[in-house]
């Protein structure tokens, strides 16, 4: 935007490409943790200070953006996000996130029935809870029923459940004589036929494979599909995330699209991918194809491999269905374990491990002391785990000692009640220990595990981690088990840069560090604490492009074509349905009744010294005002 006062000075040579001037600008660097302005050239941070240390590189050229005293932070990173098979699917997925009530989100669910064509599905896939509901429920199949008679419908509820309505049930082919799948149910009817309803017991699995049924998108929509979710995710100001693969993605398949973008120069979101092998049996084979094939590190800035996981071998995979009891590993699964372990190890792989469980954490933890005794682990490769919602003060102290990471998501602001329901307040209140975590050293990053859990918007996990507070409000985590605003920050920018390898060049604002920067909606450091989740980027820069842009600098980010199906939720309700916020004329209503009530008082008071023994003693002037 113009701004007066500025002087062009540099050279072509030396000029900065983009100039962010006039801002609180928390850089995240110990030793120049506050800016107010810094110079962008050829990607990366060039200078920081204040407006008159940026004034001589300014060029004809540069372009410099005002940010008007708002608060500017390094660029977020998710440790934890499904961000590729989000975007393969993101078009057609209708977003409950942020709803809040079952009444509005089936509104929304008429209103794209009528409009999804046939032999398309209408498909609430993850990112909300039944306890962000007014009615504190999940939809029934009559209300599925009723709002979509003959269109296919497909709501997921957390790794727990999932709804389908009439059509769905036919158009999948579940009826009397279809079996259960292993580790999950089909809920059955007096006559034997499916109601409709899905459970995870405590398997994802038929929640998963009764999702890959729909029809998927055409490939060149499947590009434009995930273009529009990293630019969903830029609106948050997120400019980094760490893929942690799942179920249904398969490599190289499903890798093939972000791999295309970033050959074209079109990513406009960092991303570090694993890969998950996919079938039991398999896993080991897959591992050492892929070892042959490919290294930790291959790629480039933009889209770089990091590993191996969540899943090593599916055997030692637990699941965080807290609607139900904690699952019991196999037993001897251990020997299949060390075997992907020890292969990773000598080839130079690291991994990650979705673990929810101590119980799982302990088993894994005595498999590495076994190689670490054997001096093969961890041979300076990166590991860590995911979730890790009960470990224990002895396991934290044994992955100290390994040199492992950890990495914390907020699916219990999702179904904390759940786990509370189960397991009771004292374990809810050290769910996930964070605290312990920071207090050994560990790097702890911060993730949601969107989009089929949590939602994909960083700032209600930001908030979950200072307030302690769920969707639904109500606290879960004590003030002791809490972590400050700084902190909860740190988690969600440099830490997840540690656990890729990137913390010389990502998560901080400083000379030689890409610039990736935010200019937020809102101070976070300063709003009220409710309001954090609320909060949003007005402008989002990844290696100093402008790829998100609102408010008063809309139309200055990079162009994205239409999306496409043009009958897609995303092209009519958007994504996140973010609760707007109290307007100026509400706001000013607000202060207007109170300088009402203030002019009040001052009169009655006027009143009483005025007429004295009159009035003094005397009620309010007008009755309706009386106690």
């Amino acid at each position: 935007m113009p701004v007066g006062g500025l002087i062009v000075r540099a050279d072509d040579e030396v000029a900065a490409e983009l100039v962010v001037r006039n801002a609180k600008m928390y850089t995240g660097d110990p030793l120049r943790p506050e800016a107010g302005a810094v110079a962008v050239r050829d990607g990366v941070v060039t200078v920081v200070g204040e407006d008159r240390d940026i004034a001589p590189y300014i060029g004809r050229a540069t372009r410099v953006v005002d940010a008007q005293g708002r608060r500017v932070v390094p660029g977020l990173n998710d440790a934890h996000l499904h961000v590729i098979r989000g975007g393969l699917n993101y078009v057609l997925e209708l977003r409950w996130d942020g709803v809040q009530s079952l009444r509005q989100g089936l509104a929304m669910l008429r209103e794209q029935a009528a409009r999804t064509p046939k032999g398309q599905w209408v498909r609430v896939v993850g990112g909300w809870s039944a306890e962000q509901f007014a009615e504190r429920r999940i939809p029934t199949v009559a209300e599925l029923n009723a709002a979509a008679p003959d269109t296919p419908v497909f709501v997921l509820h957390l790794y727990q459940s999932a709804v389908l309505n009439r059509a769905a049930l036919k158009a999948v082919g579940y009826g009397k004589d279809t079996p259960d799948p292993k580790g999950g149910r089909i809920v059955r009817g007096r006559d034997g036929e499916p109601t409709g309803m899905l459970l995870a017991a405590p398997s994802a699995l038929v929640l998963y494979s009764t999702l890959a049924k729909a029809p998927p998108l055409a490939p060149e929509e499947r590009r434009n599909s995930t273009r529009h979710f990293l630019r969903e995710l830029n609106r948050f100001g997120l400019t980094s995330a760490i893929d942690a693969a799942g179920g249904f993605q398969n490599f190289p398949d499903d890798y093939g699209t972000v791999k295309d973008l970033a050959a074209a120069g079109e990513l406009s979101l960092r991303i570090a991918y694993h890969l998950f092998p996919q079938t039991p049996g398999q896993e080991i084979a897959d591992l050492t194809r892929w070892t042959s094939m490919t290294k930790p590190g291959d790629g480039d800035a933009w889209l770089r491999l990091n590993g191996a996981g969540e899943n090593l071998i599916w055997a030692a995979a637990d699941f965080e269905n807290f609607a139900q009891p904690r699952p019991e590993l196999a037993d001897g699964y251990e020997t299949e374990f060390e075997r992907a372990v020890r292969l990773l190890m000598e080839n130079g792989w690291g991994f990650r491990l979705h673990a929810t469980y101590d119980e799982t954490i302990r088993r894994d933890l005595t498999v590495f002391e076994k190689l670490a005794a054997e001096g093969l682990f961890p041979a300076g490769n990166r590991w860590l785990f995911d979730h890790a919602e009960t470990v224990t003060p002895d396991s934290l102290d044994r992955i100290a000692a390994l040199g492992g990471a950890l990495s914390v998501q907020n699916r219990l602001s999702f179904q904390g009640e759940a786990f509370l329901s189960r397991y009771g307040p004292g374990a809810s209140a050290d769910a996930p220990p964070i605290r312990a975590m920071l207090e050994r050293g560990l790097t702890v990053a911060a993730g949601t595990d969107a989009t089929r859990v949590s939602t994909y918007n960083p700032w209600v996990a930001l908030h979950w981690l200072v307030s302690g507070r769920g969707v639904s409000d109500s606290v879960l985590r004590p003030p002791a088990n809490r972590v400050d605003r700084a902190t909860a920050l740190t988690m969600f920018t440099r830490a997840g840069a540690e656990l890729t390898g990137e913390a010389d060049v990502k998560g901080v604002l400083r000379p030689g560090c890409y610039a990736d920067l935010s200019v937020l909606s809102d101070d976070y450091f300063t709003v009220p604490e409710p309001r954090i989740s609320q909060i949003e980027s007005l402008l989002t820069v990844v290696g100093g492009r402008i790829v998100y842009a609102a408010g008063e600098y809309e139309g200055i980010d990079e162009e994205l074509p239409a999306i496409s199906p043009p009958w897609s939720p995303v092209a009519y309700f958007g994504g996140y349905q973010n609760v707007p916020r109290p307007g100026l004329a509400g706001a000013r209503q607000v202060e207007a009744l109170g300088e009402a009530v203030a002019e009040a008082e001052l009169h009655r008071r006027w009143r009483a010294d005025r007429y004295p023994g009159g009035f003094a003693d005397s009620a309010p002037f007008d009755p309706c005002f009386a106690l």
